[in-house]
C-alpha cells in the first residue's frame, strides 16, 4: 500500500522563541519513504535530532514572527500484520528492556486508577485477546466529538466524559492496556479515512511476536475505526500526546493555519 501526504501549519511569534516540531513521515524499516520534501521559513537555528526510539526526527526551530511549514511524502507500507487476539502476552520478566517504560503512568496516562476496572471489566481475558475486548470496549462507548477535549484532557477525564478525540480515545486504550501490564505507547501518524483530516493518533501494544520464539512485537490499534494498520504513516511515537506534538512550543505563539491531505495512490 503507497500512502501520499501533504500537510502544512503556520504560527506567529510575538517574540523569538524555541519550538521543537515533529510532523515528518517516519523513515523506518516498517514504511519505505518513497519521496519527501519539506519546506520551512528561514530562521536563526534548525537542528534536527533523531526522535522517541529513533521513529522518526524532531526539528527545533528557533521562530519569531510568522513560521511555516509544508510537507509532502509519498510512503509505502511494509509492516507485519497479524491477527491481534491471537496475539500472546509477554510476562514481565521476558520483556526487553526499550518497552518497560510503557508501562509506567505519564501525565495523560494513570494507568494505576484503572486496574480495578480492568479486572472486573476484562477478566478472563489476555495478551491480544483483551487488547482487543478493550479496542471493542472504548470504540462502542464513546463518542468521538471534535471540541469536547483540549490540550489538558487525561485519558481518567475522557473515561468519566466518554467522549473525545482521536488523542482521548489513544490515552484510554494506552491507559486500560497498561493497566493490564501490556505495554502501550501513543503513535502520531497520517491515514487516508480520517475525518476530518488530521493529524491522527492511535495506540500501539506491545505483544509477543508470533515470528520469533522469545521476541515481542509492537501492533498498531485504533479504537475510533478510522485507520487500518496497513494504511497508518507513523509520525513518531511516545507515552503519551506530550511527546508528540507537531508544535511544542517553549513561549506564546498562535497557531493560525494547518491543513493535512491523506490519500491512497
Amino acid at each position: 500500500m503507497t500512502i501520499s501526504i501533504r500537510s502544512s501549519f503556520a504560527f506567529t511569534t510575538e517574540a523569538p522563541i524555541d519550538a521543537m516540531l515533529q510532523f515528518e513521515a517516519a523513515d523506518i524499516p516498517e514504511q519505505k519513504l518513497l519521496s519527501c520534501n519539506t519546506q520551512m521559513t528561514e530562521a536563526a537555528q534548525c537542528i534536527r535530532i533523531p526522535a522517541q526510539e529513533d521513529i522518526g526526527e524532531r526539528v527545533w526551530v528557533r521562530a519569531d514572527g510568522r513560521f511555516e511549514v509544508r510537507h509532502d511524502a509519498r510512503v509505502e507500507i511494509q509492516r507485519q500484520l497479524v491477527d491481534l487476539p491471537s496475539l500472546q502476552q509477554l510476562d514481565p520478566h521476558r520483556m526487553p528492556a526499550a518497552p518497560v517504560q510503557y508501562l509506567f503512568d505519564s501525565a495523560f496516562c494513570p494507568a494505576d486508577r484503572f486496574q480495578s476496572f480492568v479486572e472486573a471489566q476484562f477478566g478472563g481475558t489476555s495478551g491480544g485477546e483483551r487488547v482487543e475486548a478493550i479496542r471493542e470496549w472504548v470504540s462502542d462507548r464513546f463518542a468521538y466529538a471534535p471540541g469536547s477535549s483540549d490540550a489538558h484532557t487525561t485519558a481518567l477525564d475522557s473515561f468519566v466524559e466518554r467522549r473525545g478525540i482521536c488523542r482521548d480515545f489513544a490515552h484510554v486504550v494506552i491507559s486500560l492496556a497498561r493497566a493490564s501490564t501490556i505495554p502501550a505507547r501513543y503513535v502520531a501518524c497520517y491515514g487516508p479515512d480520517v475525518n476530518p483530516q488530521d493529524f491522527h493518533a492511535v495506540a500501539e501494544v506491545f505483544l509477543h511476536d508470533p515470528e520469533s520464539e522469545d521476541g515481542g512485537t509492537w501492533q498498531l490499534v485504533d479504537a475510533t475505526g478510522m485507520a487500518r494498520a496497513d494504511e497508518i504513516v507513523k509520525i513518531g511515537v511516545g507515552r503519551d500526546a506530550a511527546d508528540v506534538s507537531f508544535l511544542t512550543s517553549f513561549g506564546m505563539v498562535d497557531l493560525c493555519e494547518k491543513t493535512v491531505e491523506v490519500w491512497r495512490d
